[in-house]
């Protein structure tokens, strides 16, 4: 933490300002679209696309609108095609966080022309790849570091989140699990600023209330809290079965003889059949979300028909590889999901106590969390789009079974499963660094052999030639007549072809001692040694910091690795 965190800091915040603007047109921009697509009038609000009497041509709507994409993406960039997380991942991981700015243009029209025109998605996923996208470009007009240039486009992603659902706390915890891949001060603090700039701008527009206003739930008792278990396993279970059909579906489409700019259009023609006969399916569906969370609008088959027609719609949209979001549309069937349980077991089992809407609320969070492993995110969604706090514990626990179920039975999330076909290794542990936390005195040799400035060249080779104990070291620290150190030689230094062996050793030093102290970190020694590409490094103290005490080497660093290696994983070590 520095005077450039704060740099950073303010510059998130600007961009989480900026990002809820973009929120407010992209919202803007799908609300007119839909409503020119599905009634034929100008509105700027998200309507419903299921509220139309388009009869059997409904069909032909996303199937134009797919058309509309598949060309922005051939002849735009293909960039734009997902849903954007994984394509922000593999930027931070792959290409320094550099997003090109035609995609901050063309992200947000495809979305808006995709969702528009009844593509089953949420709006979220493209804000928050635009919001991704806008620090980025802005962290390359501005000259930052790559670290720099990340923690601007995770804060530029959770910011456009923000600016939807007015979530900023799970904004921040989904930054921290998907984007920026560690837990320090320096990279979400930027992020938390420009969510809290987000909230604040979009309650100028949207006020301070629940993005799904649902009765308030009751303090479920045991019985309730611990049948959220069992009900989170099953969901994380079709969690991860999603997750394999969505990939499923794009290798399907990997199959065809057709260039890729033709599949959205395919796969909207499943979007439209499915909305010809389940219209709401269509569009953003955040109204199907609220309606299964109130335990009293959606009941029964309607909750069953709903939730697998989103599914198989979304699906085939996203597997076809159009521009649409997953956090909206993974919601509205784990929300279906869970509160079609919760009735069975309400009926079955009444004592328990469970209700539908408790269980709708479990199921809406722990199907995002064993979806994409976004475990805090998926919680902390639930409670701000809520405010339900009595959810909290039942929360937790079906949250944390559906992780664990998929972790046992998902190698790769939905998020990741797209990269790591690529190649691309995701960071998945945040662990304490080693490094950060060993001092030098406790890995340095100590006592280390020595040589004297005034020794020849021609000394120094007899006595590595004869001495066993000397030889097998590679670098030497060389002392004065007061026993100060002057520099470090190493053996290609002094059997270098062309050196006069009558010279001093004093005359091979060509750079001034960079030394570490006893009571430095590994972290900072290893930074040093990478920083300014040597070896080995003496360790040095005294009032002027000049008496050699100790040697420590890349082998004490690799040594240091091993036995915490070794501690985790040999029983009873």
């Amino acid at each position: 933490m520095n005077r450039r965190t704060l740099f950073i800091c303010l510059l998130a915040i600007g961009v989480g300002v900026i990002a809820s603007f973009i929120a407010q047109a992209l919202l803007a921009l799908i609300g007119l679209i839909t409503h020119l697509a599905f009634q034929g009038r100008i509105g700027w609000t998200l309507t419903d696309p299921a509220h139309n009497s388009l009869g059997a041509w409904v069909i032909a709507v996303p199937v134009v609108g797919a058309l509309i994409v598949g060309f922005m993406a051939r002849y735009g960039s293909p960039a734009i095609r997902g849903h954007g997380i994984p394509e922000a991942m593999e930027q931070i991981l792959l290409n320094r966080s550099r997003i090109p700015l035609r995609v901050l243009i063309l992200k947000p029209l495809s979305a808006a022309i995709s969702i528009g025109t009844g593509g089953p998605f949420g709006a979220e996923g493209p804000i928050i790849a635009t919001g991704g996208a806008l620090g980025s470009v802005l962290g390359q007009w501005i000259p930052l570091t790559p670290d720099e240039r990340k923690v601007l486009l995770a804060a530029g992603a959770a910011a456009g989140m923000t600016a939807v659902f007015g979530t900023p706390l799970a904004s921040v915890a989904l930054a921290i699990e998907l984007l920026l891949f560690e837990y320090r001060p320096a990279s979400f603090l930027p992020v938390l600023l420009a969510c809290g700039a987000a909230a604040v701008t979009r309650a100028i527009f949207d006020g301070f209330t629940p993005f799904f206003s649902i009765p308030p739930l009751a303090l479920p008792h045991a019985g309730a809290i611990f049948a959220c278990l069992p009900l989170g396993a099953v969901v994380g279970l079709v969690a991860v079965l999603i997750t394999r059909a969505v990939y499923a579906v794009e290798d399907a489409f990997e199959h065809l003889p057709l260039h890729w700019m033709w599949w959205p259009a395919l796969g909207a023609v499943a979007v439209g059949l499915i909305g010809w006969w389940q219209p709401r399916t269509l569009g953003v569906g955040y109204g199907n979300i609220t309606d299964a969370l109130s335990g009293t609008v959606l009941v029964g088959s309607a909750l069953w028909l709903l939730g697998a027609a989103k599914l198989v719609s979304w699906t085939i949209a996203l597997g076809s590889g159009t521009s649409g979001g997953t956090l909206a549309p993974l919601m509205t069937v784990g929300a279906c999901l869970g509160a079609a349980l919760g009735h069975a077991v309400a009926a079955l089992f009444p004592q328990i106590g469970l209700s539908p809407e408790l269980a709708a609320l479990v199921g809406m969070a722990a199907v995002f969390a064993g979806a994409s492993r976004a475990l805090f995110m998926s919680v902390l969604f639930a409670l701000e789009t809520t405010w339900q706090m009595p959810a909290l514990l039942p929360l937790l626990i079906g949250c944390g079974a559906a992780y664990l179920v998929s972790i046992l039975l998902m190698p790769q999330t939905i998020m990741t499963e797209k990269i790591a076909r690529r190649g691309v290794r995701v960071p998945t542990d945040y662990t304490a660094d080693l490094f950060s936390q060993a001092l030098v005195r406790d890995h340095a040799s100590h006592a280390p052999i020595t040589l004297r400035a005034t020794q020849t060249v021609a000394q120094v080779r007899a006595w590595l030639e004869v001495d066993a104990d000397g030889s097998r070291h590679q670098g030497y620290a060389v002392l004065d007549e007061v026993d100060h150190i002057v520099g470090v030689v190493t053996r290609k230094d002094v059997f270098r072809s062309g050196t006069n062996p009558a010279q001093p050793l004093s005359s091979l030093i060509t750079r001034r001692p960079l030394c570490v102290h006893p009571q430095n970190t590994l972290a900072e020694a290893l930074r040093l040694m990478t920083v300014e590409d040597i070896g080995r490094l003496p360790v040095v103290s005294g009032a002027n910091g000049s008496r050699v005490i100790g040697m420590l080497t890349r082998s004490d660093l690799l040594k240091a690795w091993r036995e915490r290696h070794l501690d985790q994983t040999v029983m009873g070590r």
